[in-house]
């Protein structure tokens, strides 16, 4: 599944200089040259245009596992240090109940600011799809870290029809 967030200035269509927008994409199971802007031999335009227009990451490392990496790219932090050190299932509390590690736990740490808390603290519009995975309970849900809006897979191994999806406010798209 992948994951986008997005970030628009709130001020976009005032006479204000204007900001960039910002969009971050996480596609899971996505290997480094799998698309064109970093060498695949796979006609990819759109993100070819995304990557000559914007910022490519060159030293992101993820941690093959998707939900300590969406936390990292989400925070800026290591996922350890963001409460993310493994998946939010049984593992990590297992982990967290032997060792009592705050690396090891359900959900980012509510001291790790998401990208969406500090750009909707400058004033922008954030925005989120995809797949979240970093927290089951609603007050780790996206629009509970700083997304003004979403429709985010809330749990991994999911669909998009039924439970577990957020959009907007607080709230689970009914069956």
């Amino acid at each position: 599944f992948a994951s986008a967030a997005f970030a628009t200035p709130a001020d976009a269509h005032s006479q204000a200089p204007q900001r960039p927008n910002i969009v971050l994409i996480l596609a899971d199971d996505l290997g480094f040259s799998d698309i064109a802007p970093y060498g695949a031999e796979i006609s990819t335009p759109s993100l070819d245009g995304l990557a000559r227009d914007g910022i490519r990451f060159t030293q992101f490392y993820n941690t093959a596992r998707c939900s300590p990496t969406r936390a990292s790219l989400l925070t800026g932090l290591y996922p350890h240090q963001a409460g993310m050190g493994h998946m939010p299932d049984g593992y990590a509390s297992r982990i967290r109940e032997i060792f009592g590690s705050p690396a090891y736990t359900d959900h980012m740490s509510y001291s790790a600011p998401t990208i969406a808390e500090v750009l909707r603290g400058a004033g922008y519009a954030t925005y989120m799809t995809g797949k979240w995975h970093v927290g089951y309970e609603r007050s780790q849900w996206p629009s509970s870290r700083g997304f003004d809006r979403s429709f985010a897979l809330i749990e991994g191994a999911g669909n998009y029809y039924g439970y577990g999806m957020e959009d907007g406010g607080p709230g689970v798209v009914p069956l």
